[in-house]
Parts: C-alpha cells; sequence; structure tokens
C-alpha cells in the first residue's frame, strides 16, 4: 500500500536501494571491527561516525518531545534542504515556492537541481505573506512551499494563522525554517507534524546554540518522510567531531538560554540607539538575533563600516530591501563599537 508520503516522493528515490555502508549492517557494540577497510590503530577518530547518528537524535527527541524516527540531522539545514529537493522533486518538470526577500539557499539548492524556484513578493507594509498568495502561485506541479519563520533576512515572525491555512490546503509539502525561532515569543510547529504529515519543521545549532562552526541542522517530519531524507543521504554526512560536540551542547541548554535573554535585552537596546542616530531611517521589529535597519545609503554606510573595521550585510538591492543592512546583535562592547561608528558617519 502507497503512504501518502510516497505518492509524493520522486519515483525513482521510491524504487531506489539505498547504500548500506558497514556500520548501517548491525547495532550495538562489538569487540573486533573489521568491516569498514578502517586503520585498525587507536588513533583518533580512525572509525567511521555512528551513520544513523543514534545517539544525537536520541538527545534532540528528548528535548523537543519527539521520537528519534521524527528527527534528520544533517550538515546544516542546507543539507536539508537539498534532500528535500532531491526527494520530492522531478528535475525539469516540478516546481517550487518561496518568498521574497528570505533566506537564498532555497533557490540556490533549486538551481543546482535544476527546479522552478517561483517566488512570491512578502507584503511591504509588514513583511507578511497570505496563503491565498501562495496557493495562486502554484499549480499541479510545485511540490515544495518554503517558509523561514521568523524570517531572514527582515526579522519578523510570518502569520501563523496563515501557516496553518496553508497546512490545510496546500497538497504537497510545506517546510518551515525555525533556524532562528529561539530568539522568538512563539511556538514552535514541530508540535504539529503530528497532525500534519507532510509538514518539515527545520532547526539549527548555529544560532541561538552558539554552534555555526560545527555545521549541525535538524528537520522534524513525519517517520515516513524522515525515512526517504535517510536514504537519499551520504552514510556519513555528519562526522566524529560534529556528532560529540553537538552532544556536548546540548547538555548546555541553561546557558543556551541564558545567552538568549542577554541578547535579547541587547538587541532591545541596540533597536533603540539605532533609532536615534540621523543616518539611519528606520528599524524594523525583530523577532530574530539581528536587526534589519534601513539607512540614507546602504552602499556608503557599509563601506563606511568596514573602513572602521564592522562588518555587518548589505542587503540593498533585494527584494522590500533598499538601502537596508542587516546587523547581527553582538555583545555589548561590539555593539559600542557599532554604534560609534555609525554615529560617525556623516555627509549621507
Amino acid at each position: 500500500m502507497i503512504t501518502e508520503i510516497e505518492s509524493l516522493l520522486r519515483p525513482n528515490v521510491v524504487r531506489m536501494k539505498p547504500y548500506s555502508s558497514a556500520r548501517d549492517e548491525f547495532s550495538g557494540m562489538a569487540l573486533v571491527y573489521l568491516d569498514a577497510n578502517e586503520n585498525p590503530y587507536p588513533v583518533d577518530y580512525s572509525r567511521y561516525p555512528d551513520p544513523a547518528h543514534t545517539a544525537l537524535r536520541g538527545k534532540i527527541a528528548g528535548l523537543k518531545g519527539l521520537h528519534p524516527s521524527q528527527i534528520f540531522t544533517g550538515n546544516g539545514s542546507d543539507e536539508a534542504i537539498d534532500l528535500l529537493i532531491r526527494l520530492f522533486c522531478e528535475p525539469g518538470i516540478d516546481n517550487l515556492i518561496a518568498l521574497s526577500p528570505s533566506y537564498g539557499m532555497y533557490g540556490v539548492a533549486a538551481d543546482v537541481n535544476n527546479v522552478e524556484c517561483r517566488r512570491v513578493m512578502l507584503r511591504a507594509s509588514d513583511f507578511d505573506f497570505t496563503a491565498d498568495s501562495l496557493i495562486e502561485a502554484s499549480d499541479s506541479l510545485t511540490k515544495l512551499i518554503f517558509l523561514c519563520s521568523p524570517n531572514n533576512p527582515t526579522g519578523n515572525l510570518l502569520s501563523r494563522a496563515e501557516i496553518v491555512a496553508l497546512l490545510d490546503r496546500f497538497a504537497g509539502i510545506v517546510v518551515v525554517d525555525e533556524a532562528y525561532l529561539d530568539f522568538a515569543a512563539s511556538p514552535s510547529f514541530a508540535g504539529l507534524i503530528y497532525k500534519y504529515p507532510r509538514l518539515v519543521v527545520m532547526q539549527t545549532l548555529s544560532k541561538a546554540w552558539g554552534a555555526a562552526g560545527i555545521r549541525l541542522g535538524m528537520a522534524f517530519a513525519h517517520p515516513d518522510v524522515i525515512a526517504a531524507m535517510q536514504k537519499i543521504k551520504y552514510s556519513y554526512n555528519v562526522n566524529s567531531p560534529t556528532l560529540e560536540l553537538a552532544l556536548a551542547r546540548l547538555d548546555r541548554e541553561d546557558e543556551m538560554k541564558r545567552q538568549v535573554e542577554e541578547i535579547l535585552a541587547e538587541r532591545r537596546r541596540l533597536a533603540d540607539r539605532l533609532e536615534r542616530l540621523p543616518v539611519v531611517v528606520k528599524v524594523y521589529p525583530s523577532d530574530a538575533n539581528f536587526l534589519l535597519v534601513k539607512v540614507a545609503d546602504a552602499n556608503a554606510v557599509y563601506d563606511g563600516l568596514l573602513r572602521k573595521g564592522v562588518v555587518v550585510r548589505n542587503r540593498h538591492g533585494l527584494d522590500l530591501c533598499d538601502n537596508c543592512l542587516r546587523i547581527t546583535v553582538g555583545v555589548p562592547k561590539e555593539n559600542d563599537l557599532l554604534l560609534e561608528a555609525l554615529n560617525r558617519i556623516t555627509g549621507l
């Protein structure tokens, strides 16, 4: 019997037999490992990592109130994005939808896989969307819709009611990217994967957890979706040091929450101070760990900050982001250096 998820998958993915690594073929511990052609001497990381990430997925399951079968862990969220496109979109035929402006990797991954990426503009008034606008942009070949909430680079949460309406109406896969959710006063959509088998929720250790350098992304979804992602991923997609560091970092949840509170306090202070500067036109409300800031001349301000040793992200040229800079909230000393540098930029 074909399941709902199997009916959405590319037929070749359903038919394919996945590669089975040596470590996929047994579970538990052994006295002697002579199965994977590894260097037998006890040097650091001479053995392959666990391809199923069993300990890590179990740890995340406990933190998120999920079952390990509902969790995918990969090389950053970008791997999950790419895998989902390869699972559900037939190259040169199917399409996906992303909002604009939003995270650029949805479109890049679509281009790499020869899949049309249809852009639906956010409302200029509040950087939000309606389910109607996405349904109208879709057709029978639309297999995926990507939503980033809080959105990058605008910083705002998308309407929860509109996302739920989309889940109720869209026949394909809806992906909610929650990379910045720890900085927002909103519950995760992960709790809805029990109700909506076509919902995929992405999170990461790169932002609030302070582990961008280890590249560990997570996806939460119906077990059939996770099984399909596991089926086509590279066997050892997450290396042993990353698995170890991720487990250690997840043991420091109290520290993460404390740092998030400090970042939120600095976000409020930074927004208030920025609004007083002559060079700043507008500071947009944010539910993330960054601010989208409209200035008099984004290119000139960006170059001026660079000359003073301060690096921000110039978003001028993106849809709805004319003369906007995206500024990450740093520690108080860094934010003070930014403010001082901006205060010295004159003549615009």
